[in-house]
């Protein structure tokens, strides 16, 4: 295992930090077994300090009053990976075989949020059509993950918005169990009653290529919900599982609309309008989710919302992003969804395009733009959400209106969902 990287001075932490570090109690994964004989040790990224001199310094007053807004308010990212990846990206198969991913509880400790949806472990990996990743490979996943939380005091499972209330008080912090796909249910709309007892309280509808309910935004065609999509729908809605559109194609984005009878979200993705990708949304597919009563996050992940303005994908570039879904949408439906993990992004990318391909092929030419090593600002979930209130405030905007991206209006789509 690696070793942490050293704490800063604990008066310069936040009192939230401070409290937080110490219900972790340099806890890691899985530590009530016996590494090399229980199961196989890897060698992980930090989770904290991976890439050295990358934070992003605020004014005093930006960061007094960043402070100040999230210890009065339950921050929440509406879609991140809480999961450590390999030190070395190419053992990421080997990792995953074994199906125990390391949480990192240090990196979740230093943020300032309260509420993660987690996008689940290696997501990527498993959801692809290609894969083998099926119904006993998804409910070990969701039962081993819990299985670690459970041995430790920091992170709180939450299936009500009570839970993640009451972990926020405890000083924890809420995970909600998502996952990106619901490929492993195959034609069995009954697994989603199993998936809602293990905890999962949003779904994606397909992972980029398209599957038994629709269609995905990395195939060529789209028809929208299959029949069977649109049962799963009825029953998503039913159980008060939140329904997410997030790697669907625009036809099957705008069919879920149409037949749910609750909101439809995305939880991470950016505006089609400035970056012309498929993993971008269109105009039309962001205001129907609103419509509805959803919301679009705005991730950060690696060459995503990059913009012709912002060509080196940084925090400018994610923040002109949720400028334009603002203008589109207003303040109400709009929130953040980094989609960062703890380790080396732009290098896992890399590696999973080289096994199965890009699941964003380029439409056309795009504008020039820069690779990056990572998203300054935006490196991992433990800065991302932080930078993007900070960015706010530095720009100008009220307490209100960063309280609704900042959490206000995942909590609503939350309750109006869970509560139903």
């Amino acid at each position: 295992m690696s070793i942490p990287a050293p704490l800063p001075s604990l008066p310069s932490l936040p009192d939230k930090t401070r409290k937080r570090l110490a219900l972790w109690d340099a806890y890691r994964s899985y530590q009530y077994l016996e590494a090399g004989q229980d199961y196989d040790a890897f060698d992980v990224v930090p989770a904290v300090g991976r890439v050295p001199g990358s934070a992003i310094e605020w004014s005093d007053a930006v960061e007094e009053r960043a402070r100040d807004f999230e210890e009065r308010h339950l921050v929440v990212s509406a879609h991140d990976h809480l999961s450590l990846r390999p030190a070395d990206p190419h053992r990421f198969s080997e990792y995953r075989r074994q199906g125990r991913e390391f949480t990192p509880y240090e990196g979740i400790a230093h943020s300032g949020v309260d509420l993660f949806f987690d996008g689940g472990p290696a997501a990527v990996s498993m959801i692809r059509a290609h894969t083998s990743w099926d119904w006993d490979d998804a409910v070990s996943d969701l039962a081993m993950r819990q299985a670690d939380w459970a041995h430790q005091s920091l992170v709180a499972p939450v299936r009500t918005l009570e839970d993640a209330q009451r972990a926020r008080a405890e000083h924890k912090v809420g995970v909600v169990l998502t996952l990106e796909s619901a490929t492993p249910i195959g034609n069995d709309v009954d697994r989603l009653d199993l998936l809602y007892g293990l905890g999962v309280r949003l779904l994606g509808l397909v992972y980029s290529e398209s599957n038994q309910l629709g269609s995905g935004l990395a195939d060529t065609g789209d028809a929208g919900l299959t029949v069977l999509g649109r049962r799963a729908l009825r029953r998503m809605n039913d159980l008060g599982i939140i329904v997410d559109v997030s790697h669907t194609g625009d036809a099957t984005a705008l069919d879920a609309v149409r037949h749910s009878s609750s909101p439809v979200v995305i939880t991470h993705a950016g505006a089609r309008g400035l970056w012309p990708t498929p993993r971008m949304k269109p105009d039309d597919v962001i205001r129907a989710c609103a419509e509805s009563g959803g919301f679009i996050g705005i991730e950060a992940a690696p060459h995503t919302t990059i913009t012709a303005k912002h060509p080196r994908h940084c925090l400018d570039s994610v923040m002109e992003h949720v400028e334009h879904c603002l203008d589109l949408v207003g303040p109400d439906h709009v929130a953040f969804g980094p989609d960062t993990n703890f380790g080396d992004h732009t290098a896992w990318h890399r590696v999973f395009a080289g096994l199965f391909g890009k699941d964003d092929a380029e439409p056309g030419v795009l504008p020039p733009h820069d690779e990056v090593a990572y998203v300054h600002g935006c490196e991992n979930p433990a800065e991302s959400v932080g930078n993007m209130i900070r960015w706010l405030f530095e720009h100008g905007y009220s307490d209100e209106e960063v309280a609704k991206l900042a959490g206000g209006n995942v909590r609503r789509v939350a309750a109006a969902v869970w509560e139903r």
